[in-house]
């Protein structure tokens, strides 16, 4: 790494003209998503009686908004954010707003839930890969746009962290099908400011030769980040369940394992931002393999701890490198992405960490069930270290395009959209 008395700041990413506006509405739409999938399975088993429900309605509305995320942000990167996502937000919260008033008293069937859950799925705003590619438009400096992400990572973070504690309070005094509803209205509110925002409005849509070069499918250079994330996914989503193993093992409670969780959280909020201020020498793609190897040492490592305050102390070490490995994933994302798919680039590799958390906490059942845990941490760790070697060592990647063809390209297809707004404003 390089010190630099000119090193950009946090701040400077936020006095980016429109920044914080535009980046406060994205984080309350997505504050919904933090709050939706506890408050879906709340209200359904409030309304159905049965735990089984609740998780087969939980497991299809999940598997309907992360494999349909590519197809969703293929019709960002093709409409723009305001054409594509005002009808995703409106079509979204309002599905939300029939499951919660479906599930608002007890007697609702399965069924007819399940349906609704699926249809409010495939709907899902893709806010965090549409902020991201924002960021990209907005930031031209790629230290500054390391910043960015990290900024953006770290805030994702802690919105999953809060989003199922809100979701704890409403339900205090209210059913829980009201936080069906808060999430419903959060997304609205928040993707209308997101795409009223003067710096959203003026995102370019990629004239039509370079969407039909980048159709929805992933280029060479989106293989690294995705295959990272998805080994970033399988190992976090099977240490939930361990963790729980674990603090029944030695008598612990509930409250102990709300303390784990807390610890890689904060542990990847703080590397998140360590990460992000520093300037390094080597580039994206040498840190990627390098960042996912260090969490699959400290999870394997967890594996030997003897007690809880060990094990906690190794949770922290690994949260050091979550935020770090996705954000360097979303990086190499963005420069990989042709100049018309920059939000699909950003949802490939959202979908691959969604999709390993759930292959993980499916594994995870099973490895709980067969293996002490200690062996079960080294299986978790082991995946992140597969995911390091496998892109590390076994992949090429093409040399990226010179930097003056690419702004060319940028030129000329903002020159081309300039020609069809103008089109557009004729009629």
């Amino acid at each position: 790494m390089s010190a630099s008395s000119t090193r950009p700041s946090y701040a400077a990413v936020l006095r980016m003209p429109h920044a914080t506006r535009t980046f406060t509405a994205a984080l309350v739409g997505r504050l919904s998503y933090g709050m939706v999938s506890l408050a879906v399975l709340l209200a359904v088993s409030r309304a159905t009686g049965s735990y089984a429900a609740a998780g087969a309605v939980m497991a299809l509305f999940g598997a309907a908004s992360v494999f349909l995320s590519p197809l969703r942000a293929a019709l960002v990167d093709r409409h723009g954010p305001r054409r594509a996502l005002l009808p995703m937000a409106a079509l979204y919260a309002g599905l939300l707003g029939t499951l919660a008033a479906a599930t608002w008293r007890p007697g609702a069937p399965a069924a007819v839930l399940g349906t609704v859950a699926v249809a409010a799925g495939a709907c899902t705003p893709p806010l965090g890969p549409t902020m991201r590619a924002v960021w990209g438009e907005l930031v031209t400096d790629r230290r500054l746009l390391q910043r960015a992400y990290s900024l953006d990572g770290v805030a994702e973070e802690l919105l999953f962290v809060s989003g199922p504690l809100l979701v704890g309070v409403l339900v205090g005094f209210a059913p829980p099908a009201a936080g069906v509803a808060v999430s419903a209205l959060l997304v609205g509110i928040g993707t209308l400011a997101f795409v009223t925002s003067p710096v959203v409005k003026n995102v370019a849509v990629r004239a039509s030769r370079a969407r039909a070069r980048a159709r929805t499918r992933i280029g060479r250079g989106l293989v690294q980040p995705v295959v990272v994330a998805a080994g970033v996914g399988l190992s976090l989503g099977a240490v939930d369940l361990l963790v729980l193993a674990f603090a029944e093992q030695r008598g612990h409670g509930d409250d102990t394992v709300a303390w784990i969780f807390a610890a890689l959280s904060a542990g990847s909020a703080v590397g998140g931002l360590l990460y992000g201020a520093v300037e390094w020498r080597a580039g994206a793609r040498v840190r990627l393999p390098a960042l996912t190897a260090g969490l699959g040492l400290s999870l394997a490592a967890a594996g030997l701890a003897p007690g809880f305050a060990t094990l906690t102390g190794a949770v922290v070490c690994a949260g050091f490198f979550v935020a770090p490995a996705l954000t360097t994933a979303y990086l190499v994302a963005d420069e990989s992405a042709a100049p018309g798919a920059r939000v699909q680039a950003g949802a490939w590799v959202n979908t691959a960490v969604n999709a390993g958390i759930s292959t993980g906490a499916a594994a995870g059942g099973l490895l709980v069930g067969h293996l002490p845990v200690g062996a079960g941490f080294a299986l978790a760790g082991g995946a992140a270290l597969l995911a390091a070697a496998a892109v590390g060592l076994g992949t090429r990647y093409p040399r990226a395009r010179p930097q003056k063809q690419k702004q060319k390209q940028k030129l000329e297809l903002e020159r081309e959209h300039e020609q069809e707004r103008e089109q557009e404003q004729k009629h």
